[in-house]
This record gives C-alpha cells, sequence and structure tokens, in this order.
C-alpha cells in the first residue's frame, strides 16, 4: 500500500520534500487517505488514454483502408472496350486481370439516375441526359486516361479525372450544363490545376436547369425511408 501511494504522489505532481514529510509517523495516515482520492483519478486517466489511442488506431485504419492500391497520380490508358457508364459521373471498368473498378469522376456531380438500391427510386431530372451525354463521349473518344487520385472515397470507389482524347471529361460535362462543379466542397484531391479549372469553369456556364444532386440524394433517403415505413418497395 506504502509503494502504491508513493507511486499515486509522483504521478499528482507531489514533490520529494512532501513526500518525506508524509513518510513520518503522524503522515501515513494523511498519505493513505490522499491515495483513495488519488486512485479513482489516475484510474479515470489511464481509461482516458486507452479511449484516445483506441480512436486514434481506428482514424489509423480508416485512412489506410482508402489508400489507393493501384497505380495513381499519373495517367494511364484504358480501352474503349472495358468501360461500361452508369451516369454521368460514374464509370466501372472491367480490367483483363478480373479486376472490376468502379470510378467517381472527380470535379462534378451529375443529376442522378434510378438506383433503387442506393435509396434513389425514381430519376432526378436531367439525370438519364447526363448518362446519355457520357455514353455518347466515350463512344466517340479514340484515346481515354484515366488519372487516380491516391485515395479512394468513402465507398471503395476510385476517385479520378477523365481525359477523353487529351480533354478532361469533367469540362465537357459542365459545358453541356449536365453537372454542378463539387471541388468547392471535397478539394482538389491532390490536383489543385485541374480543380482550379473546373471551378473556373463552373463560374462562367453559369447556374444549372435543375436541383443540386446532393440535395437530391437528402431528399430521396427521407423518402425511401418513409415508403420502407410504408411497407412498400423501394422503386417506381
Amino acid at each position: 500500500m506504502l509503494v502504491l501511494c508513493l507511486s499515486l504522489s509522483v504521478r499528482a505532481g507531489i514533490t520529494p520534500g512532501m513526500r518525506y514529510t508524509f513518510l513520518r509517523p503522524k503522515g501515513i495516515c494523511s498519505l493513505v487517505l490522499c491515495c483513495f482520492f488519488l486512485l479513482p483519478l489516475t484510474l479515470e486517466a489511464r481509461d482516458v488514454d486507452k479511449k484516445k489511442a483506441a480512436k486514434t488506431l481506428k482514424i489509423s485504419k480508416k485512412k489506410k483502408s482508402r489508400e489507393q492500391t493501384r497505380k495513381h497520380s499519373r495517367r494511364v490508358k484504358v480501352k474503349k472496350k472495358l468501360i461500361e457508364v452508369d451516369d454521368g459521373d460514374t464509370i466501372m471498368i472491367a480490367w483483363p486481370n478480373g479486376d472490376k473498378e468502379r470510378i467517381r469522376i472527380l470535379g462534378i456531380d451529375t443529376p442522378e439516375t434510378a438506383h433503387p438500391e442506393h435509396n434513389l427510386p425514381i430519376a432526378q431530372s436531367y439525370g438519364e441526359e447526363a448518362k446519355t451525354f457520357a455514353q455518347g463521349a466515350f463512344f466517340a473518344a479514340t484515346r481515354i486516361e484515366l488519372l487516380r487520385s491516391s485515395e479512394l472515397d468513402p465507398f471503395g470507389r476510385t476517385l479520378g479525372y477523365i481525359f477523353l482524347n487529351g480533354e478532361n471529361y469533367s469540362l465537357m460535362v459542365l459545358r453541356a450544363k449536365l453537372a454542378v462543379e463539387n471541388v468547392s466542397r471535397f478539394g482538389d484531391n491532390g490536383f489543385p490545376k485541374e480543380a482550379a479549372k473546373v471551378e473556373r469553369l463552373a463560374k462562367k456556364v453559369g447556374p444549372m436547369p435543375f436541383e443540386n444532386p446532393s440535395d437530391f440524394r437528402k431528399r430521396m433517403r427521407k423518402y425511401s425511408k418513409w415508403l420502407n415505413q410504408q411497407g412498400r418497395h423501394n422503386t417506381h
């Protein structure tokens, strides 16, 4: 008990002189009483340290899980036949080695198409037009390149810019007034020059004729929740 009390007194910042006073016969009782006050505080401090360590480890694992393991930060060529367009800002690449890579195109957010499994029971206005534009742009391209970011998005998708015959696809769809820019929301993702071009063009082309896709998704999540509560299928 005496050793424990001395250890706790060190943690509490009690000076050697003060500890010597406690070791006198009359001071031992005071030291023991002091321990009863210090012990709960010490245990609480240990719990706080453990929680901080666990939180740091969790953040570290989460960050590591979002690291891009494929080649990134430089353009790679992609054969047209490997690409499938999902919507205006998302494509799938089925690589010959069996790797299926879903790409979330950077810099833009296009109107949504219907995806009931993702709480999008109905398509957004201009959603199908944006998808058709993407399909046409990829079909017409003779050279397709992918520039990956160093990190994946929270859903495990590759973040990257697509270049069709050397031109940034994100700029093409902005000119067509079928996308809003999202650089101001998510940052440049390691590509400041490309991001700056997107922001400049977005200001130049002005507002879009459709609701911001981010707001549409929020509404659809609430609508999907209501459908589920009513026991209805999340589709039309």
